[in-house]
């Protein structure tokens, strides 16, 4: 399966990539809701959530710890960000590709609107 993101990973299409090696890419948010908006995505074409299987749980571990090393880069870190995960449509996924997406550099209030 091809998808936006897979296009983005391969070159075939632009991307403000910050972090790529052979199973993550990470590259910044084309519509930020912060000063800093990164999405890091496995490599694989994983849709969603629900579609992990035990052979993906180093690279679900490894989209953590990329946060973590893009949080610092960005220097977000200490002062905190928020990571995200939407799967399927009621939880808000546009793109049909796993991805967290690493968000701060400001306050970022309430985690959810009523």
């Amino acid at each position: 399966m091809t998808t936006l993101f897979s296009k983005i990973i391969s070159g075939d299409i632009p991307g403000d990539i910050v972090y790529q090696d052979d199973e993550v890419t990470a590259f910044r948010d084309i519509n930020p809701q912060a000063p800093t908006h990164i999405l890091i995505v496995p490599n694989k074409v994983i849709p969603t959530v629900n579609d992990l299987t035990d052979a993906d749980q180093m690279v679900a571990g490894k989209l953590l710890l990329v946060a973590k090393k893009l949080a610092a880069d960005e220097g977000i870190a200490e002062n905190g960000y928020r990571l995200i995960i939407n799967c399927n449509a009621h939880g808000g996924q546009e793109v049909f590709h796993l991805h967290l997406h690493l968000i701060g550099g400001r306050p970022l209030g309430p985690m959810l609107a009523h």
